[in-house]
């Protein structure tokens, strides 16, 4: 298990719980609060985030070529 805390957002919907399921066992994490979760589901969190950061990066190069 591995200690993992989801940061509070400005905006409503970063602030809403997160739904997380890994091999059918689902989990509903609170941000903001730190909790223990099992390695697959910290990895499956990181991975969305990185998914985030990268669509960013391309929204944003995609706006500056117009």
């Amino acid at each position: 298990m591995i200690r993992f805390k989801i940061p509070l957002g400005s905006a409503d919907k970063d602030r809403a719980d997160v739904f997380v399921a890994v091999n059918g066992k689902s989990y509903l994490i609170k941000r903001g609060v730190p909790t223990e979760l099992p390695e697959s589901v910290v990895e499956v969190l990181e991975n969305a985030e990185a998914q985030r950061e990268y669509a960013i990066e391309i929204e944003e190069s995609a706006r500056y070529k117009e």
